[in-house]
């Protein structure tokens, strides 16, 4: 018998959003694996440490924070047959995920690679979507609203566009392109009841208005807005 692959999701990054399941899997599993980006310390692993129990086999997979998919793309034809030896053996495997493994999660990159091969288990999370709502105390959609989440990495003719279709709108991954989404949102006429969310549940959380912010961020932040009907969710902070 072969092993089984869990995709744990663990939230935004409060170790108290983790579902029962995710904790009951994540302290029997003999091998947890989890991305870490290349010198820093792993926020998947940060996130679950509270819960483990020790004694676990790790195996950190490095990955290169970049644009390029190819460097990702090594890590994770690097990591697959170690974690495939594992399973192979007969020994369950848990590959700690921030968020929710298939939105935007690394997981799916490795689930493309042995789901295959292997059982396989996907154990959904608290998205930083569903937090970054929460924190701001304003709603995502009501009625027949529809909520739109775009990363901020597309270029300006491809986010235009998505925007202006766009009823309730989630932009994650600003980093870098911060200020180039905001000087777009401002055109647009967005700025108005827009909320910047940055670390959301983690240390160092940020809540307010999009206009009462600078020119930078992380890229763990982003930015929430609505141009629809619904009055309960045009307001701002409360």
């Amino acid at each position: 018998m072969t092993g089984t692959l869990y995709g744990l999701g663990l939230g935004p990054g409060d170790p108290e959003l983790l579902t029962l399941k995710a904790h009951r899997i994540l302290r029997s599993v003999p091998v947890i694996a989890y991305p870490a980006a290349e010198g820093s310390t792993s926020l998947a692993r940060a996130i679950a440490a509270p819960h483990l129990p020790g004694g676990q086999r790790e195996i950190a997979i490095p990955i290169l924070m970049s644009g390029d998919r190819a460097p990702g793309r090594a890590a994770y034809d690097s990591a697959a047959p170690v974690i495939a030896e594992h399973l192979a053996a007969g020994r369950d495997v848990a590959v700690l995920c921030e968020g929710d493994p298939f939105f935007y999660g690394s997981f799916l990159y490795l689930h493309a690679r042995l789901a295959d091969r292997f059982p396989t288990l996907v154990v959904p999370g608290v998205s930083s979507v569903m937090a970054a709502a929460a924190a701001s105390r304003r709603p995502l959609s009501a009625r027949g609203d529809v909520v739109t989440v775009l990363p901020a990495t597309l270029p300006d003719d491809v986010l235009r566009p998505a925007i202006e279709a766009a009823t309730s709108l989630a932009i994650l991954k600003l980093g870098r392109h911060f200020s180039r989404v905001k000087r777009l949102l401002a055109e647009l006429g967005l700025m108005d009841g827009a909320i910047y969310a940055e670390r959301v549940t983690q240390g160092g959380e940020r809540v307010r208005p999009l206009a009462e912010t600078g020119d930078e961020a992380p890229y763990f932040a982003m930015i929430l807005a609505y141009r629809g009907t619904e009055p309960a969710i045009r307001g701002s902070l409360a």
